[in-house]
Order: structure tokens, then sequence, then C-alpha cells
């Protein structure tokens, strides 16, 4: 048999972890990592936080599962406590943030149905972005790596460049329902919009009674320095997409919406399984035990400044590989002018883990709460990753 036990959908690498302990992974053999991916920004207070894992084995010992049948004194809990905290009045929970994001597009389409403008179906994307892998998330994208042989794809979406308000207002037509955006595009490349184009956005929706739509899968829950980044452009959506940290390594996203967004969401036009089970609530409130202050969330915008400047103090030494710095909070992006996959590899090698992004960027995604002694010893290593690399690459 030539295929793999596992499906072989990933590049994986020869990293294969087996322990976490707050900023550090350890691999099968012993090996040693600092864990600056954060699992793709999921791992929100590292690993093993013992509030986490103490919810977590007290709710698997309670009540695991019982499905939507029923009431959900657990969901309904934490629902409370996101509307409590965010513009949202309702909260569908998901176990991923691509499911997140088709209930988001779902729920947009709805409201248009509902208000008895069947016709205004169609969202309008952004270039680059990435919302998921499933039919409909890559219908949004324009992405051709995940759209490649799985056409026909869905209709309903147009994409334009991101962050460019005027291309969003051009596409406009008869049949929009919506605008969908990252506030800060991840995959895309660490990409914050400008304020300009997201509060254009927001008013053209309101001028057209349209749905703006953000995906804060990965930029949301405390990453940037506020508990969702559109609190930093001054914009409310009308539906927004939260997923990865929010469960802080358990599988859980949510489709939140205002009660006019949600309007057309009554019975029987959404389910999940899974979604909003016992487990994964016990897990969420953990996390916003922990991140849904004041003082946390000044904690990693402090954190967030100081990295950014250590890296970009660090740049000038390695000029020739290095570009700038992006990105907000602890959700940064290194620009770089060489391959930056290949330097991601180059990096894992010597025990330091990041992510690649598009743009030729490498996403740096610590945990929320890592300290001092981590910032120095992440700049120190790739400060000497890249002198090392500069050397190979001239060999």
């Amino acid at each position: 048999m030539a295929i793999t036990p596992l499906m072989p959908v990933y590049p994986r690498s020869p990293v294969r972890p087996v322990r976490g302990e707050g900023a550090y992974l350890w691999g099968e053999g012993g090996e040693k990592y600092l864990d600056f991916a954060s699992g793709i920004a999921v791992n929100l207070l590292g690993h093993g936080h013992p509030h986490v894992t103490k919810a977590v084995q007290e709710q698997a010992a309670t009540l695991v599962h019982v499905s939507n049948l029923y009431g959900s004194p657990q969901g309904e809990a934490f629902a409370q406590r996101l509307v409590d905290l965010t513009f949202a009045d309702t909260v569908f929970f998901t176990n991923s943030g691509a499911e997140a994001v088709e209930c988001a597009i779902k729920t947009a389409r709805k409201y248009h149905h509902a208000q008895g403008n069947p016709h205004k179906y169609e969202l309008i994307c952004f270039t680059n972005a990435f919302h998921g892998r499933t039919l409909g998330t890559i219908s949004a994208t324009n992405q051709e790596k995940m759209r490649d042989g799985f056409e026909p794809l869905l209709p309903g979406f147009k994409v334009v460049e991101f962050d460019n308000l005027e291309a969003a207002k051009a596409a406009m037509g008869p049949n929009t329902a919506g605008f969908l955006v990252e506030p800060v595009q991840g995959e895309g490349g660490i990409r914050p919009a400008s304020k300009e184009f997201m509060t254009g956005l927001r008013s053209l929706c309101d001028e057209h009674d349209l749905m703006l739509v953000l995906d804060e899968v990965q930029c949301g829950v405390a990453r940037t320095g506020t508990l969702y980044a559109h609190e930093q452009y001054g914009v409310t959506p009308d539906i927004m997409a939260s997923a990865k940290g929010i469960g802080g390594g358990f599988p859980l996203g949510a489709c939140l919406a205002t009660e006019k967004a949600a309007s057309g969401m009554v019975v029987g036009t959404h389910g999940s399984t899974y979604g909003g089970n016992p487990l994964a609530m016990a897990a969420g409130q953990a996390v916003f035990d922990v991140v849904a202050n004041d003082e946390f969330l000044a904690q990693v915008r402090a954190t967030g400044e100081r990295l950014r400047a250590a890296l970009e103090q660090m740049i000038p030494n390695h000029d020739a590989l290095f570009e700038g710095v992006r990105g907000m909070g602890l959700m940064l992006g290194l620009k770089m002018k060489v391959d930056s996959r290949a330097f991601v590899l180059f990096l894992r090698e010597r025990g330091i883990l990041t992510v690649a992004a598009g743009d030729n960027v490498v996403r740096v995604l610590p945990p929320l709460n890592i300290e001092e002694s981590h910032i120095r010893e992440f700049v120190d290593g790739l400060s000497a990753a890249a002198a090392d690399y500069k050397v190979s690459q001239a060999a």
C-alpha cells in the first residue's frame, strides 16, 4: 500500500511533538523547541496552562457530550459571556474556524432572504484571504493553491483587492449581501487593514443595509491586544467568526451576530452535532477567565511592543534577509527578502518554531503569556540562525 494511514495532505515537518509545557515543545526523541507558532495561533496560553487543564479535566470527568437536542446550561453561560463582552446578541458554537465562517456566510445570506431579498446572496471578499478549507470558504478566496482541483466552486463570492475601498465599492451590485474580511490577514502575510478601509466598509454596509462579516478566527481573542481586533478600528461588525485561540487548544469556534443580522437564523436553519458541547464550553470559559480583562490585554500590548522593538533592533544586523516587521499585538510578521518558507524550516532545525505565510512573511505567533526571557531567547536564536543562514546560502 503506497498511501500513508494519515491522508498525505500535509507536508509534515520532521518536528514530532509529544509533550508541551508553557512556551516549549518536546519531540519524541527529546528535542526541545521554543514554540512561537502556538499551533498556528491556537495555543493562546501555551501548553498545559494549569487553569485550562484543570477546567477540561474536571468537565471531562463530569459530562463531555449530549448533543444539541437538549438544553445547554454550559453553552448558554459561555454564549452570555461572549454577548456581554462583545457587540453580539447571539452566538452559534462550532468546532473550527472554517465552520464558524460557514455559519457567518449562511447568517448573512439568510438575513436578506428573511427580508424578502433572496437575490442578495453575494459576499464581496478580498485577495489573499484565508477563510478555511470547506467548499464554501475556498470559494471566498482567490488563492489557487486552495481552489485547484475542487471546481466547480460555489457561486456567490466576488474577490477584489484587499484594503482597497474603491475596489470594494465598485464591486457592489444588486446581488451584494455584504463584505467578508479579515481585519488582519494571517495566512495572507500578517497584513492589517487600514482604518480607512474598515470604517469605509462599515459605512457602505450602513448605507445599503449590507452585512459586515468579519473573520477574526486568527486575529481574535486577545491576539492583537484587544479582545477582538475590530475594536482597534472603532468598527462594529454585524457578524463575526471566532475560533483558534478561543479554546486554548481545544477545538472550538463561534459565530457571533447581532439580533438584526441573525433574524433569519430560526429553528432548523443550522446545526452541529458537536458544536457547543460541555467540554468545549469548559475550555472556552477557562481561556476567557484568563484573557478577558484589561490587565491581561494591556500585558499583551506591552509584550507585543517589546517583541516588535527587539525584532526591529535586530533587523539592521541582517538586512540582507529581513525587510521589516508588521502586525498588531502578538500577531507579528517578519517580511523577508529571501524565501520565508525555507527560513522557517531552517529555524525549526535550530529549535525555533514559527509559521510561514503569504507575501514572503514569517508569522511570529507566541503564546500570549510569554515572558521577557522568551523574547530574548527567540530574538537571540533568530539572530544566530540568520547569521548561519547567510553563511549556508553563500556556501
